[in-house]
């Protein structure tokens, strides 16, 4: 009798991207690029030298205030020290998303072969994402800002995430927490006008991130084609209202009290901001493609994408 493998079984399945690409093949290519492009930022990055005078610490058409009213009252010594607090808040935030991230891919691996490369690119996966957020974490030390935790109900909501969570949703949030900041961090990292370490950051960040994404795609893809149905409508909804937690998360908004703003006028002005609803949409527009092509953005969820001001 002949067994029928997982490569078999997928073999000409498609999406409207095209054929399924072989999980194990995929996963040996991201191996051996980790194997090439891998950095110790602890060793990669210069920490003792000290912040340069009037750079920014983040560019200054990415701060959540930039063109707004407040904005334009704001000395240029206040911008840089809210660009300051955002980077840190960005962190800090991206901590909490690679805390997720990292028990997910647990769960996701917990009862394949270990032996498979899919599994051991995950481990590594796995190592990158913690040396990513001992650098975020060490960045906001170096900075001298606070850190910034998201609130007391979004770390409830991400507990509940992380155990109702099905696969495809589970890979859906990861493309959302890497994606948007990946974006931010591509216009960063080659910005003359922003701090040295901030750069190099940012650098190392876009370089490891990338192969995670590529991982979360050909599976998310191969999971919205293979799961059950009512795994991906659960998807669909579970993406939009993390979307929407997202979206309210970006920013903290004690940043603003910490640089002598009002919180209250500095969250309303945000909010009405043309300026800032263009970059966010800018920012998820590769994301929120992809999701439309694969059937994510579909009925209750894609309603519930539009609400977080992600998605056109």
């Amino acid at each position: 009798m002949t067994t029928l493998t997982d490569a078999d079984a997928l073999e000409g399945l498609r999406d409207a991207l095209g054929l399924l690409k072989d999980r194990e093949q995929v996963a040996e290519r991201l191996l051996a690029s980790s194997a090439k492009h891998s950095f110790d930022p602890d060793k990669e990055l210069d920490w003792d030298a000290p912040f340069e005078e009037g750079k920014w610490f983040w560019p200054p058409e990415l701060v959540s205030l930039y063109d707004t009213p407040m904005w334009r009252r704001m000395s240029e010594e206040q911008r840089i020290l809210l660009s300051r607090h955002e980077a840190a808040a960005l962190a800090s935030l991206g901590i909490w998303f690679e805390l997720i991230l990292m028990q997910l891919l647990v769960r996701h691996i917990y009862d394949k072969a270990a032996t498979s490369a899919h599994v051991r690119y995950a481990l590594t996966e796995i190592e990158d994402e913690c040396r990513h957020s001992k650098m975020f974490a060490r960045l906001i030390t170096q900075g001298g800002t606070p850190y910034y935790p998201v609130s007391r109900a979004h770390q409830n909501l991400g507990r509940l995430f992380k155990t109702i969570s099905t696969t495809p949703g589970s890979f859906t949030a990861t493309l959302l927490g890497e994606e948007v900041l990946d974006w931010m961090q591509r216009l960063t990292f080659p910005d003359e006008r922003v701090q040295p370490l901030v750069r190099g950051v940012t650098r190392i960040h876009v370089v490891e991130e990338a192969r995670h994404v590529r991982y979360a795609r050909e599976e998310l893809r191969r999971q919205m084609v293979t799961a059950p149905k009512w795994s991906q409508e659960f998807t669909r909804v579970t993406s939009g209202e993390f979307a929407r937690v997202f979206s309210v998360a970006f920013v903290n908004p004690d940043v603003y009290t910490n640089v002598g703003l009002d919180k209250r006028e500095a969250v309303a002005q945000v909010r009405a901001s043309g300026h800032r609803r263009e970059v966010m949409q800018t920012g998820s527009k590769r994301l929120t493609d992809f999701l439309d092509d694969i059937g994510v953005l579909r009925g209750v969820g894609r309603r519930l994408w539009r609400s977080s001001g992600l998605l056109a």
